[in-house]
């Protein structure tokens, strides 16, 4: 009887172990200014032994949190930190930065910023696996770009990339969206990238289908999907024919669905489920 109810006694305090969320504040020497970011860690996390990094990164016009608080199942990315047993960043960045470095304005080197500053100092401040093979990123919308981008641009850091309704490409002609939010992100990526960027094919390498390229060479895991009522639906559909014609292995999926929370919140565990493939513990 005293074994059961020492059993019994246990199994709550198992059953209630959890994830525990950092926000930290990160100084971009690029940038001249601070940014913040939320760092999960299992709740096995007691700095005894190194653990996989995934980067998760949000959309157009989002902050770092949006993924801990936006998800429509509470506490998500917490459950993925600890059934994965892996560290999970989200980074927060400009509202439509993409993720990309701009030869026009000193406030958004967000590339350089996430591969030059952010990860190396996730990797000093935890106990992480600072390796390729044990870290890999993924995003929704705009994060989606980043993902992608950043992976194809910077092979060494990542094992895996995967993305979530991403803009696959940032010509807005392809985005199914009011005349006048069209017009709007042109202005912001032309004030970003200057008015002569290109848009069609040969497709500049600002834009993710530009480096289909370096995607066919540089061995990343590639998982791309998509809701059928989407507004970027054409830009993935756009990618996947890219990348079919190239020959580059990747995984590509459309479902039902359109550009929401209740949609990411679905598409992440299989992400993750996708991602675990690969991270090398």
């Amino acid at each position: 009887m005293k074994k059961i109810l020492i059993v019994l006694f246990l199994l709550p305090l198992f059953c209630f172990a959890q994830a525990k969320v950092d926000t930290i504040e990160v100084f971009s020497k690029a940038m001249n200014k601070t940014l913040k970011a939320a760092v999960t860690t299992p709740s096995t996390y007691d700095g005894s032994r190194q653990f996989a990094t995934l980067y998760l990164l949000h959309g157009g016009s989002g902050i770092f949190s949006d993924w801990l608080k936006k998800v429509t199942e509470p506490d998500l990315v917490n459950r993925m930190a600890e059934e994965y047993n892996l560290i999970i960043i989200t980074p927060g960045v400009g509202p439509s930065s993409y993720y990309y470095d701009s030869p026009m304005m000193d406030s958004v080197q967000y590339e350089t910023y996430l591969i030059e500053e952010l990860i190396p100092h996730i990797d000093k401040s935890y106990k992480t696996l600072a390796k390729r093979e044990s870290r890999a990123i993924t995003g929704l919308s705009m994060g989606g770009h980043g993902a992608i981008m950043l992976s194809a641009k910077h092979p060494e850091l990542f094992i895996a990339a995967t993305s979530m309704s991403g803009v696959m490409n940032i010509d807005t002609r392809l985005w199914k969206v009011p005349a006048e939010f069209s017009k709007l992100r042109k202005g912001q990526q032309q004030e970003m990238l200057g008015k002569d960027l290109q848009y069609d094919a040969p497709f500049s390498t600002y834009t993710a289908v530009g480096l289909v390229d370096k995607m066919k060479v540089n061995g990343i895991a590639l998982l791309m999907d998509c809701g059928v009522d989407d507004f970027l639906l054409e830009t993935n559909r756009q990618m996947h024919q890219l990348l079919l014609a190239n020959g580059t292995p990747h995984d590509y999926t459309e479902r039902p669905g359109a550009h929401t929370w209740e949609y990411w919140t679905q598409a992440l565990p299989f992400h993750l489920l996708f991602v675990d493939k690969y991270l090398i513990r």
